[in-house]
């Protein structure tokens, strides 16, 4: 099998979760950067990342890197390119570009110069004159940042936060990647308790359930790549015959997931059987002022309202008061909270452990992480 370059692009936050994702899976070559994480291996590498990524957003199969400040420079680099070693005479391959702070900035001069530029080679490689491009489909991404272009091919399709679970949404949904990622900050255990306050659609318990019973994220979907010649089939059979393997159904896990909104809560079980976990995840109606526990050590996570406009500020922050005063009854317990709102541990009353920047969409946000104490080795 070929070594391929890949590049696991990552919402900013959390490329260093996404590195040990892949560290996880056996890939040893890694480079982290702002928003990707670069590693190589070979075409197993391209299905079994997509289908176990559960942080990433989508990953790319990098074809070439290299620097040009003229659309002459772009042209010839583009065109000299091993095309040959990914498109078939009928590949169908739409070019798409951006660039930051470079000299091309024309974002459609780069797509049809690009384009025109693999055209060209496949002419050279195939002897004919034109392309139907009727054959799978190789989204070509031509990224440019301060005059160094990076040239890959996009192997996932639709964004890796498309598990196939989530039909209907509430209304600010928290994406299914950020959510995992929530989790694997928190270094929750399976055999702990879960409760996420303001559950939503259920995103949250949904993504706390598929880790704890090792189910693969993308186990429900499929991917761009897997109607590519270069990806033998019996690859993606055998990642996949594996995953299911690895699934752990017979764990007893004790999620449970409350809204004070109870047309969420249904909306969030229909989720739960989408994504086959509605077995261990108790979703409820229930306000956060009677969030309660019996269970001496678990897990608050959570995505609560961060009173984004200015009307709803002032009730934001009464929330969160009222959250502090709740959360800190269970006082053995560790919380992990996201908001964009800078005063939160003001409100709250309480500094964080620790904090951490993280991008919900395009919104800032802090994660804040509050640790309680390390329980004995046979507690419950």
């Amino acid at each position: 099998m070929a070594k391929l370059e890949l590049i696991a692009t990552a919402a900013f936050g959390i490329e260093a979760v996404v590195a040990r994702e892949i560290k996880e899976l056996g890939y040893e070559d890694i480079t982290v950067e702002n928003g990707r994480v670069i590693f190589t291996g070979n075409e197993e590498a391209i299905c079994k990342s997509n289908l176990w990524l559960r942080c990433a957003d989508r990953v790319y199969l990098k074809v070439g890197e290299f620097v040009a400040t003229t659309f002459e420079e772009l042209f010839q680099q583009v065109k000299a390119l091993p095309w040959e070693n990914y498109l078939g005479i009928d590949a169908n391959f739409p070019v798409n570009a951006k660039s930051v702070k470079s000299k091309l900035f024309s974002l459609s001069d780069i797509q049809a110069i690009s384009k025109k530029a693999i055209v060209e080679k496949m002419k050279s490689i195939y002897m004919q004159d034109w392309f139907e491009e009727s054959g799978a489909k190789y989204p070509i991404m031509v990224s440019i940042l301060k005059d160094k272009v990076t040239v890959s091919i996009d192997t996932s399709g639709a964004g890796l936060h498309k598990r196939g679970y989530r039909e209907v949404g509430s209304e600010a949904p928290l994406k299914e990647t950020l959510a995992a990622a929530m989790i694997k900050i928190s270094r929750w255990r399976p055999d702990r308790v879960l409760i996420d306050p303001f559950c939503g659609s259920g995103t949250i318990p949904i993504e706390a359930a598929l880790i704890g019973r090792n189910i693969a994220p993308g186990i429900n979907r499929s991917f761009i790549s897997e109607e590519w010649d270069m990806i033998p089939k019996d690859i993606w059979k055998k990642v996949k015959k594996e995953a299911y393997e690895a699934m752990e159904y017979d764990r007893e896990l004790e999620i449970y997931g409350y809204d004070i909104d109870g047309r969420i809560a249904k909306i969030a079980i229909n989720n739960a059987e989408e994504a086959g976990v509605e077995d261990c995840i108790h979703f409820q109606r229930r306000p956060m002022s009677e969030l309660s526990s019996k269970k001496k050590y678990g897990y608050i996570v959570c995505n609560p309202p961060y009173g984004e406009r200015l009307s709803e500020k002032k009730e934001v922050e009464r929330l969160y008061k009222e959250m502090g005063k709740v959360f800190t009854k269970l006082d053995t317990w560790s919380y992990y909270v996201i908001t964009s709102h800078e005063e939160f541990q003001q409100c709250f009353g309480k500094k964080a452990d620790k904090n951490r920047k993280l991008y919900n969409g395009r919104i800032k946000c802090y994660y804040y992480q509050y640790f309680g104490p390390r329980p004995p080795r046979r507690s419950e």
